[in-house]
């Protein structure tokens, strides 16, 4: 029922800059959260950064100070600004949405998940 289309991955310097962009289309009524998860081979996926539908942010301790998250409900994106990036910053990174849905008759929720994009921190 909707898709995230995750852009921005690429290959970048240590102490470089990335812009994420996830943005959502397809059926839906309202986004809720929107985050930011990472993951490297063999490790679990991590939250990176979350922010609420009214704008509230939190952020892992890995990233804080560093990474900013944002989000246009007008254009159904959310953004993830990576500055001072790290080596140990390199990960495949996933955009997640919790949704609410609209029947025609009741509302429920969902989430979904994009297809993930590659980071890659190298000199």
């Amino acid at each position: 029922q909707v898709q995230l289309a995750e852009s921005g991955g690429g290959l970048v310097q240590p102490g470089g800059s990335l812009r994420l962009s996830c943005a959502a289309s397809g059926s839906f009524f309202r986004l809720n959260t929107m985050a930011w998860f990472r993951q490297t081979p063999g490790k679990r996926r991590e939250l990176v950064a979350r922010i609420t539908a009214t704008g509230n942010t939190n952020y892992g301790d890995s990233v804080q100070g560093r990474f900013t998250i944002s989000r246009d409900n007008a254009k159904s994106t959310v953004y993830l600004q990576m500055n001072s990036l790290k080596p140990e910053d390199t990960a495949v990174y996933y955009c997640y949405a919790d949704l609410q849905y609209y029947s025609g008759t009741s509302y429920y929720t969902g989430d979904s998940w994009g297809q993930g994009t590659q980071v890659t921190v190298s000199s």
